[in-house]
Order: structure tokens, then sequence, then C-alpha cells
């Protein structure tokens, strides 16, 4: 009996780890990428593609008022989707802004490079949704927000380090 009870419940936290993964892998899929996808490494920016074969892209351009200099990007510790602090306080300042605004936005949600595919997909829209959540309660309409996640596949580093992760573990509103 108590076999059959762990094997049950093994089913359904498989099942449920299968169910995230879709929806994150639907999410992405149904997403239209606006700019060029090559990777973009601020750090790195003087040094040229390196066996990728793609010419240096232009930036990306966002739909966020940027005159305001107001942050758009907000950064998240090693496999975790909760706001950090400074994280908060630049969301309170988008909040304030998009407040005044009807304009749509869009939050991509992305992961460093540890971990699978599907998990990083699911990582990277828990991270987008943690940020409408948190621009929602500020008074931005949800219907405003589209969440996206690219989980691993637009990393902003293409180095294996600390440093590269911690760039690459972000939400961008756009």
């Amino acid at each position: 009996m108590k076999n059959k009870l762990m094997s049950e419940s093994a089913m359904i936290v498989k099942k449920g780890f299968i169910l995230v993964a879709l929806v994150g892998f639907l999410a992405a899929c149904g997403s239209s990428p606006t700019q060029d996808d090559t990777p973009f490494d601020p750090v790195e920016e003087e040094a040229p593609a390196v066996a990728s074969g793609v010419d240096d892209a232009p930036p990306v351009e966002t739909t966020i008022d940027t005159s305001a200099n107001l942050e758009s990007v907000f950064y998240f510790e090693y496999d975790q989707s909760t706001l950090t602090s400074s994280a908060r306080a630049a969301l309170d300042a988008q909040a304030s802004a998009l407040r005044g605004s009807s304009d749509a936005i869009r939050l991509e949600g992305h992961a460093d490079e540890r971990g699978s595919r599907e998990y990083n997909l699911a990582l990277g829209e828990r991270r987008a949704k943690a940020v409408a959540d948190y621009l929602a309660i500020q008074g931005v309409s949800r219907s405003r927000i589209e969440v996206v996640s690219y989980g691993e596949e637009r990393p902003v580093s293409l180095r294996s380090d600390e440093e590269a992760y911690s760039l690459n573990r972000r939400v961008e509103l756009k």
C-alpha cells in the first residue's frame, strides 16, 4: 500500500512537471520576436562574433520610455523567481510611469544555461509572472501585460561563469 501511494505521488509530481514544461514551451513558441535573435553581451560588446557566422546586430529597440531613466531589466538569484528588494524598488518606479500610460507591455523571462531547456523555459515564465503580479498589485492593468519566456535561448552573455549567469537570470520589460 505504501509503495502504491508513493508511486501515485511520484506520478502526480511527474505529470505536474510535464505540464509546466509544456506550458512554458507553448508560451515561448507562441511569441514572435520583433528583432534579430542574436545574443548581445554588454561586457564584451567590443569583441567580434566568435564562430557564430552572424554579423553584429543593432541593439534591440524597446517600447518603454527610457528618457525617464527607469530600469527595464530585473535580475534574479540562481534558481529563484522571487523579486529582490532592488527589483521591487525599480518596479515601483516603473509602475508609477506605467499607470499614466495605456501602452501594452511585454515581460520576457530568461534563465542562465544551467538546467534543462524545459526547466529554464518554466523558470523564465515564473520570473516574468512574478514581475507581472507585482506590477498588477501596483495598479498596472493585467490586460496590458504580456508574459513570454525564452528560458536560456536568448542570453545576454555567452560566457559560462557566475558573472555571465547573473546577467542572464532576468526579466526584460519591453
